[in-house]
């Protein structure tokens, strides 16, 4: 922290002039966890959340809080001199170019500004050591584990993070229609995924894996599919594609048992 604030002026300011810019969801979940404890608040000024076009005069350190095809815009009207970031997972720091360019990106799902980022990661990068001690510097204010991540991984580090939260959703999304269809509410399948999720984490997916498919019960499967297929048609093919992704893991489970 020494370091970045001596990098950042001749005579170093007691606090990092931090400036949020973007007024949405995730602008809004960082200013408000910068001012929560246990988060380092004390570390910075915050300034912000500024709305799109603000030039972030006045600042050490500005990051972009907007969405990706935005970002190039939002850093060309930012004056030269203070660090510039954004929050985005795929895009690279070229976007921020001319700019002394970091990134941090948490690795959490940010549904309001309430989000919990605390214990959460979050991928940083920098085009500089001071750029990327700025990343790593807020994301250990937030309360958030820094990880470095190469230029030539973003791209597979995001798709992971889209299929381990945006895909989940949308598959939950099929199967609280199928079990509408029943009768069965959305509110009995969650104690459901919230184990099924820290099984998962505790012991790894071939662990984890439970049902028909993994018993090779081709003839529940086969009840199943016609279900499916009676009533939401339009799964029959998630649903063909799901049993043969975990008939693999299920043949990785029996290796790993052997």
């Amino acid at each position: 922290m020494r370091e970045l604030e001596r990098g950042l002026s001749s005579d170093p300011p007691a606090r990092i002039r931090l400036a949020i810019v973007g007024q949405g969801r995730v602008g809004c979940a960082l200013v408000r966890a910068l001012h929560t404890p246990p988060t380092a608040a004390d570390a910075f000024d915050v300034i912000g959340p500024l709305g799109r076009g603000a030039d972030g005069s006045g600042a050490d350190v500005v990051l972009l809080c907007v969405p990706d095809a935005e970002i190039a815009a939002a850093a060309a009207v930012i004056a030269p001199g203070p660090l510039v970031g954004h929050c985005s997972g795929a895009t690279g720091l070229e976007a921020l170019a001319p700019h002394e360019a970091f990134s941090v990106h948490p690795l959490m799902t940010i549904a309001g500004r309430d989000a919990r980022l605390s214990g959460a990661g979050a991928a940083i990068a920098g085009s500089t050591p001071r750029a990327l001690e700025a990343a790593r510097t807020i994301a250990s204010a937030l309360d958030m584990c820094p990880v470095e991540v190469a230029p030539a991984n973003r791209a597979a580090y995001h798709a992971a993070a889209s299929i381990a939260s945006n895909f989940l959703i949308t598959l939950e999304a099929a199967a609280e229609r199928l079990a509408a269809s029943a009768g069965v509410g959305r509110e009995l399948l969650v104690p459901l995924v919230r184990a099924t999720v820290e099984n998962w984490a505790a012991v790894g997916p071939e662990r984890a894996l439970t049902g028909p498919v993994t018993r090779g019960d081709e003839a529940t499967v086969a009840i199943q599919r016609a279900a499916v297929e009676e009533r939401l048609p339009e799964l029959t093919a998630l649903f063909d594609e799901l049993v043969r992704a975990t008939r693999r893991l299920a043949t990785a489970r029996e290796a790993l048992a052997a």
